[in-house]
């Protein structure tokens, strides 16, 4: 069994990033600009969107933060929105997920310009995601592909299982899959999947996108399959200073020994989503730059 590095990976990117950066500020451009607007308080987004402060600390990139309370309305976030599409010194920015329950997630999504949608949640990039073209790739997804890939794992002609159907993770990772740089032959398998355990042991890659503690078992598993786990779930611990650790969709103790590869929880999936973001948020700027 060899463990995939997201960790390493993310930061051999990172370098590979503000290389860059440090280029295009020497040839007279200003620095990529990446704008976070996070809502409320809740534990898991704080924690990711401080990392993204790092992260852009790191590769040299300008970052901004705006706050709004749980109560904030609707009207008040898209007009923030609106504010972020027309301001031309952001290159891109996100909304952070999960918004409080009187704020249409969608309706936020699509009020996003496509062009500086670096989290690749709006309509117009996962449509062309799906035809191929040019666009700016759901992060995560995109964060997995780039793991296969600089481990050299092969993928053509394999079976890849995805569990989990989601707009984020599940439905965005099938597509790539399937799409000629990647040639997996893809089933997207979920909830209501009558016969998971049997489809997710005959997997030779198995990509758990499900948000469920350790539901994938080592007898779900068959030998020398990849497994790429994607869920982070807070759970209680009395044995950590925050109060809580994070749990992947993957029981791993009993399911990596098994395994040919497989992604830990954390240090896997996650560094890799955030590393995706820059390197589409450095790709809006280069757009703007060399429009």
């Amino acid at each position: 069994m060899k463990l995939i590095d997201g960790k390493q990976t993310a930061t051999d990117i990172k370098k590979e990033i503000a290389a860059e950066v440090r280029e295009l500020v020497a040839a007279g451009n200003k620095k990529p600009h990446l704008a976070a607007i996070l809502v409320g308080h809740d534990g898991g987004s704080e924690t990711y969107v401080a990392f993204k402060i790092k992260d852009c600390e790191e590769v040299g990139f300008k970052s901004s933060l705006i706050r709004f309370e749980d109560d904030v309305t609707e009207e008040e976030l898209l007009a923030k929105v609106e504010e972020l599409n027309r301001d031309k010194d952001v290159d891109g920015f996100i909304v952070q997920l999960p918004l409080p329950g009187h704020i249409s997630e969608q309706k936020v999504i699509e009020a996003i310009d496509p062009k500086k949608d670096v989290d690749g949640f709006h309509p117009i990039n996962v449509g062309r995601m799906v035809i191929g073209l040019p666009c700016f790739v759901s992060a995560t997804p995109d964060g997995i592909v780039e793991l296969l890939k600089r481990y050299h794992i092969e993928t053509s002609g394999k079976d890849c299982v995805v569990v989990g159907r989601s707009n984020i993770v599940g439905r965005p990772m099938s597509v790539l899959m399937s799409q000629k740089a990647m040639n997996a032959t893809v089933t997207v398998a979920h909830s209501r999947t009558k016969n998971l355990k049997e489809l997710c042991a005959n997997a030779d890659i198995l990509i758990a996108a499900l948000g469920a503690p350790e539901f994938i078992k080592g007898d779900m598993v068959k030998e020398g399959a990849v497994v790429i786990d994607v869920g982070t779930t807070r759970v209680k611990s009395d044995q950590t200073k925050s109060g809580f650790k994070l749990k992947g969709d993957v029981a791993f103790d009993e399911v990596a020994e098994k395994c040919s590869y497989i992604t830990p929880v954390p240090g896997g999936v996650g560094p890799m989503t955030r590393v995706a973001l820059l390197k589409n948020t450095l790709l809006a700027a280069k757009r703007t730059i060399y429009k």
